[in-house]
């Protein structure tokens, strides 16, 4: 590792952060020695980041003995980026809006006998893109309410098939049909979390992803945007994903590991690196 390995670390300012985050930031850092390695806040969605947060992640990643390279990147600050994206992809003719509630949506996944199902649950049935171009164009007209997806067989046809390269899983084939069409964007959120992942990592250099397991199935949408996109394709290394001595995986609303808790306690940064150590080698 290292040499002219380019990470990153990217938490959504929603919450505090835990020991799964410390460990992915941990584990970003490291692989990053002799490289470079950076900082995002994923700050898109207004609903649920707090610049609270925000400010105590900060905090608590300097605590840790972390030290990032160059400024931080914060995500709601660079809407036009992601806007630029939308509108390529729609000149390339694979998004479409949709003007479905999450509630007609599951309705009619509820009616369908056979629903296809992804990493995320049923996936969205494709009612709206079955509309013709003057339905679509008098509801936009209309002002109606509307999310942006990605038409993920039209993507498809236009990349043919695709692969990614992951550190522990070797080369692995995109399924352009894992997620369906998904949403890139929406009236109250303009970008997702999809979009603006991939536009950031190709901004900001990123040569090498580290992230939880969790998120290998979402590799097949930011590998298919970035052919789309013409944008730069690093390697993935998807690490294992923290658990308890249950076996369940670490989250915010588990507060007695937060790190905030945890120094509250009087636990060090070097108590939380050695417990980091511990639950990852057990995982």
């Amino acid at each position: 590792m290292g040499g002219g390995l380019v990470t990153r670390f990217a938490p959504s300012p929603t919450g505090w952060l835990h020991l799964g985050h410390a460990y992915s930031a941990l584990f970003a850092a490291r692989a990053a020695a002799g490289g470079r390695f950076l900082l995002r806040i994923e700050d898109i969605d207004p609903n649920r980041c707090r610049p609270a947060f925000a400010d105590a992640l900060l905090e608590d990643l300097a605590w840790l003995g972390l030290a990032w390279d160059g400024p931080v990147r914060r995500q709601s600050a660079h809407l036009a980026d992601y806007r630029a994206a939308l509108d390529r992809l729609a000149g390339l003719g694979v998004t479409y809006p949709c003007f479905c509630s999450r509630a007609e949506i599951a309705a009619e996944v509820a009616a369908a006998a056979h629903a296809p199902h992804g990493p995320d649950g049923a996936l969205y049935p494709g009612t709206c893109r079955r509309l013709s171009r003057a339905e679509r164009d008098d509801r936009l007209a209309s002002g109606t309410a509307h999310a942006l997806r990605l038409d993920s067989a039209a993507a498809a046809a236009l990349t043919g098939p695709l692969t990614w390269a992951d550190r522990g899983h070797g080369t692995v084939a995109v399924d352009p049909a894992r997620f369906g069409d998904v949403v890139l964007a929406r009236k109250d959120v303009p970008t997702s979390y999809h979009l603006s992942v991939t536009v950031d990592d190709h901004l900001q250099g990123v040569t090498l992803v580290t992230r939880g397991a969790d998120l290998i199935p979402a590799t097949d949408v930011h590998r298919t945007l970035q052919a789309l996109l013409g944008l730069d394709v690093p390697t993935w290394h998807h690490h294992r994903v923290l658990t308890d001595a249950a076996g369940t995986r670490l989250s915010k609303r588990d507060r007695s590991r937060t790190l905030r808790a945890l120094r509250d306690h009087g636990t060090t940064a070097a108590d939380v690196r050695a417990m980091i150590d511990g639950l990852a080698g057990a995982a």
